[in-house]
């Protein structure tokens, strides 16, 4: 056999190239450093109606005029740093526009040298389905909130493994589902649902089977199918048509207790069914954690001081008047309320029926959900009682950071706009030191807003205390400076004067916490003052603090709301939300950032009018008894 030329080898692989162009699904356009067109495939033909031949050598307009800017700016980024990728619109020959994500990356020589760009489009699909996958997902977690009830309104332990059972192919849609029990190094279904009833009892080899897959992995669910194991090796092979399986650790006190399976033969499994399998476990282990800890307080009353003292979950013995007689340590943490004081009166929260489950809320604010159980030998009644605040507040942080995202990325994307615009407008009217302190600007905010992203989750944590914070020195003044910078050509109707002494002691707090408070309070200075006027600055040290104030001259607060505008989704009345816009977040986000670092932001009334906003941090340590800060 003979052996090709090189060159005969180079042509095949162009024209394998240009094969692989030619069929690929994805509009493929080559760019020149002059944004010429280089290469143009027939799906970039398809996509946006001008042909290859009519596109070659030329600049094609296909970004929107008002995209420009940023097509520009996407240009920078992948010229300096790296491939970058975007959903945008891009315009069609026919005038029209198109949804479409992006993928841009360089075009270089082998020695490095910059050739043009390729970018790789693509159409973006109706959201139609998203919605439809969405609402599907919504309805189903509010179905796993009424089965999580369910669950846990049964103590015995045999009928909560059946319940889960059940309820795990009622929410995941799986053909068959089951509970198997991890005992040593076997596994043993102790529960099922959709199986013949002879496989209960059934146990196999703990390391061998998927169950200890997963526990190798450390992670918390699975999904395996056809294609990736033998399913026709498991004791579940008996479900005729076992194309996948998911699977869920549950575990109790921190170790695992056993698992999920959910099988699958005539219906698929997707991210969503494995997001509520997880779920499911999570709760099967708190649900299981409770029916042990009932059922061993029943059966080994021996052992019951024992067994109640040791629970995680708050317990409570009554007699049958309703009288506590028995008060353990962690009802005691969870509640407030010493044993000492509660014992012989009644519990100091309502009671659910027997078999019930009721979700109260304490006078301290913590919310409860608490199951109750009648001894029927004794006439007593078990409560089972538990904290549930942190995940109360951990589900609406998820909610209020995505209402956030959009809120609090408005200032410094309005600051990019404005000086844009105004280069755009402005260009030859400006003296180059102009230019060149507009584009640094945007620089800057640019760099901000991806630090912005990467920290936005500060605020969605804050009602569930848990912001982290990084406390350091910093110049407070140079911040407030910052804040400001760009402010002034955002409207025609405000003046802002920014007060700040020059040697204003540094103070110890988050930067970046600060950066996003001081846009916060800036933006509301603006946004609540729409007749326009002063908006000033100003800053100073007091005692072993430093203040820093932001006053406007608008609509001003009530007494009765200078609290109530920190609250989550507040504004000052009912009818600012329509008048000013906005979802009331940015001052209750503003107030626990301060907080986080030390500090406090509170309201007060502006003299002549308006509002004042009052912002305090404390003096920085390496400040205090120096003659200068420590820069």
């Amino acid at each position: 056999m003979g052996v090709m030329s090189d060159d005969r080898v180079e042509n095949a692989d162009e024209g394998f190239a240009r094969a692989v162009l030619a069929s690929a699904a994805d509009a493929v356009v080559a760019l020149d450093r002059d944004l010429n067109v280089l290469m143009w495939n027939p799906a970039a033909e398809r996509l946006f109606g001008f042909a290859a031949a009519d596109v070659t050598g030329r600049r094609v307009p296909l970004v929107p005029d008002d995209l420009m800017v940023e097509h520009h700016a996407v240009l920078e980024r992948v010229r300096t740093g790296g491939p970058v990728a975007l959903r945008t619109k891009r315009c069609h020959r026919d005038g029209s526009l198109l949804d479409v994500g992006v993928d841009i990356s360089a075009l270089r020589a082998d020695s490095g040298a910059l050739l043009g760009y390729v970018t790789v489009y693509h159409p973006v699909a109706n959201d139609s389905v998203a919605r439809e996958r969405g609402a599907r997902r919504a309805r189903l977690v509010r179905r796993l909130t009424d089965v999580v009830g369910d669950i846990n309104a049964e103590l015995e332990l045999p009928a909560v493994l059946d319940r889960i059972a059940a309820s795990l192919t009622e929410l995941t849609g799986a053909d068959a589902g089951g509970f198997v029990l991890i005992e040593d190094d076997r596994l043993r279904l102790v529960s099922a649902h959709g199986l013949p009833g002879r496989l209960k009892g059934a146990t196999a080899d703990l390391r061998s089977s998927l169950v200890g897959k997963l526990l190798r992995t450390g992670k918390t669910v699975l999904l395996e199918t056809g294609e990736h194991a033998a399913l026709d090796e498991l004791i579940w092979s008996e479900l005729p048509g076992l194309h996948t399986i998911a699977l869920g650790v549950a575990a109790v006190g921190g170790r695992p207790y056993g698992a999920l399976y959910a099988l699958f033969a005539e219906r698929t499994a997707g991210h969503i069914e494995l997001e509520l399998l997880e779920l499911l476990a999570g709760h099967a282990g708190i649900a299981l954690g409770n029916a042990m800890a009932y059922q061993d307080a029943v059966r080994q009353r021996a052992h019951e001081r024992a067994v109640v003292d040791a629970s995680a979950d708050g317990i409570a013995v009554l007699d049958d008047h309703g009288r506590v007689r028995q008060w353990n340590p962690a009802a005691e943490d969870i509640t407030g309320v010493r044993a000492a004081q509660v014992i012989g009166g009644l519990p100091p929260f309502p009671l659910p029926e027997p078999g019930e489950k009721l979700m109260t809320q304490l006078p301290s604010g913590r919310w409860l959900d608490v199951v109750s159980a009648e001894i029927s030998e004794t006439g007593e009644i078990v409560v089972d009682f538990r904290d549930v605040t942190r995940a109360k507040e951990l589900e609406e942080a998820k909610d209020l950071f995505l209402a956030t995202t959009s809120h609090e990325l408005r200032t410094p994307i309005t600051v990019v706009q404005g000086f844009a615009g105004t280069l755009d407008a402005r260009w030859d009217k400006l003296s180059e030191v102009e230019r060149r302190s507009a584009v640094r600007t945007i620089a800057e905010r640019s760099r901000a807003l991806g630090q912005l992203m990467d920290h936005l989750l500060l605020g969605a944590r804050a009602g569930a205390d848990e912001l982290k914070v990084r406390v350091e020195s910093f110049d407070l003044g140079e911040r407030a400076r910052a804040a400001t910078l760009g402010l002034p050509v955002l409207s025609d109707r405000h003046r802002v004067e920014v007060d700040i002494p020059v040697d204003l002691p540094w103070v110890d707090g988050d930067a970046l916490a600060t950066d996003i408070l001081l846009g916060q309070l800036l933006e509301n200075a603006f946004k609540y003052s729409p007749d326009g006027g002063l908006i000033r600055v100003l800053a100073w040290p007091e005692s072993d603090r430093v203040v820093l104030v932001v006053d406007d001259e608008g609509v001003g607060i009530a007494p009765d709301d200078r609290e109530r505008v920190f609250e989550r989704f507040v504004q000052a009345d009912s009818g600012d939300r329509r008048r000013f816009g906005g979802v009331g977040l940015g001052l209750y986000i503003a107030r626990n950032l301060a907080r986080a670092q030390g500090g406090e932001v509170t309201a007060h009334p502006r003299p002549g009018g308006g509002t004042r906003m009052r912002f305090v941090l404390r003096t920085a340590h390496a400040y205090i008894g120096s003659d200068t800060p420590n820069r």
